[in-house]
């Protein structure tokens, strides 16, 4: 009976190595060009981090899926520091992953989701955040930074992309601009 079975299923099984074979991602060692994607909404309201934190290490895109880079930037903060949410969401993890706490937020309206890390979380997974809503506060523990830093991340899919572009042109520029006296013009 057992034989029969296998028998009757060994068609299936080809049928399905073939198509499976057919739609196979391409060789490890082959570079992996990522398919156009919108472009990313710049709909934060806040740094994760302080008003205007130091990036301590920025986006460096790897070449291919596998390769090495950075995914995400380095914001410098100090331990025990809120770590807030760039834009509104809800919390799809919060925990730990390899020994770092790590908050991951799905940004409301969007295909998009941000990492923290390493945060030890104030929120649980399924809850609803508001752009600048504490998710959790840096851990000393964790940081691969020479000083303590929150790596933040910005997902499409399975897509890293650059979290700066998050953030409006107003949020990334320094503070207002000043007006400098003109040396030798008379004031009136």
């Amino acid at each position: 009976m057992f034989p029969k079975r296998c028998a009757a299923l060994l068609p299936l099984l080809l049928i399905t190595a073939v198509a499976s074979s057919a739609r196979a991602d391409p060789a490890p060692s082959a570079p992996v060009v990522p398919a156009p994607s919108a472009p990313v909404p710049a709909l934060a309201r806040s740094w994760p981090v302080g008003v205007r934190p130091a990036v301590v290490r920025g986006w460096e895109p790897p070449p291919t899926a596998y390769a090495r880079g950075h995914r995400g930037v380095d914001l410098a903060a100090p331990a025990g520091a809120p770590v807030r949410a760039a834009a509104a969401g809800r919390v799809l993890f919060a925990g730990r992953v390899a020994g770092r706490g790590v908050v991951s937020v799905d940004l409301a309206g969007t295909d998009l989701r941000t990492t923290y890390e390493p945060v030890t979380a104030s929120v649980r997974k399924g809850d609803v955040v508001a752009a600048g809503a504490v998710v959790g506060r840096v851990e000393a523990a964790g940081s691969h930074c020479a000083v303590t830093c929150v790596h933040w991340g910005l997902l499409r899919g399975r897509s890293y992309l650059n979290p700066l572009s998050l953030l409006p042109p107003w949020l990334l520029r320094g503070g207002p601009s000043r007006l400098l006296p003109v040396w030798g013009v008379p004031v009136p």
